[in-house]
């Protein structure tokens, strides 16, 4: 079994002359199916690479078992969350499956400007909302290799009811729908093969046109300078 991407990619591209480009790091927005394994994803890209900065959102849902304010989430009251939507604090939001989710606009902008690749691990909704903010930023989609995968590994978590996963299912099928606004997929099979395919993605894409207009503008201006 292997791990599948599948998107625009060029080719792998060294870093050795990103130095002369735009050193400011980029938007990297993750979704997926609940249960797709997207957060062992992160976590595991985070431990292995040391130009990546994880966002963490707010929420007001409650912890699970093992959970952290300010590690996995920022845990706050509805009141709270809906104070930082009036105070225009987010970067995103969305209700999922009965709460909130955000993304704290001050944590991303500082670790772009220290030239950190931001990671927003966000359901479609706020992803949308980042997209059409951001153009600029990267959307990845994290899927299962089969809908019967993602059922197995939702009943393993043993942490939810027949109800609730139910529920899931059935936010995936309306998921499904928006997969096509993502500029890739990731199919997580197999784990070490994704997290370095995706660490190529993320550093491939500093390497486009768009996100390097000012370095491309001088080069052309150099040019028409010649004789």
């Amino acid at each position: 079994m292997i791990c599948v991407i599948i998107g625009s990619i060029a080719g792998k591209i060294t870093l050795s002359g990103r130095h002369f480009m735009n050193n400011k790091g980029i938007i990297v927005v993750v979704s997926g199916f609940s249960g797709a394994g997207k957060g062992t994803l992160m976590k595991e890209l985070l431990s292995r690479y040391d130009n990546y900065a994880l966002s963490i959102s707010a929420t007001t849902r409650n912890p699970r078992p093992g959970e952290e304010n300010g590690r996995e989430y920022f845990f706050v009251t509805k009141d709270e969350f809906e104070k930082l939507i009036a105070e225009d604090g987010l970067v995103e939001y969305a209700n999922y499956v009965g709460n909130y989710y955000g993304t704290p606009k001050k944590f991303v902008q500082e670790k772009i400007d220290q030239g950190k690749d931001v990671i927003l691990e966000i359901e479609i909704q706020g992803a949308l909302q980042i997209k059409k903010k951001f153009p600029q930023a990267l959307l990845l989609f994290v899927m299962p290799p089969s809908v019967e995968e993602l059922e197995k590994r939702l009943r393993g978590r043993g942490t939810e009811t027949d109800e609730v996963i139910h529920g899931r299912l059935l936010r995936a099928k309306e998921e499904g729908q928006g997969i096509d606004e993502y500029d890739n997929i990731v199919i997580n099979d197999n784990l070490d093969d994704c997290v370095k395919e995706m660490h190529e993605i993320i550093q491939s894409a500093h390497y486009t046109p768009e996100r390097n207009r000012e370095f491309i503008d001088t080069i052309k201006k150099q040019l028409s300078e010649l004789n």
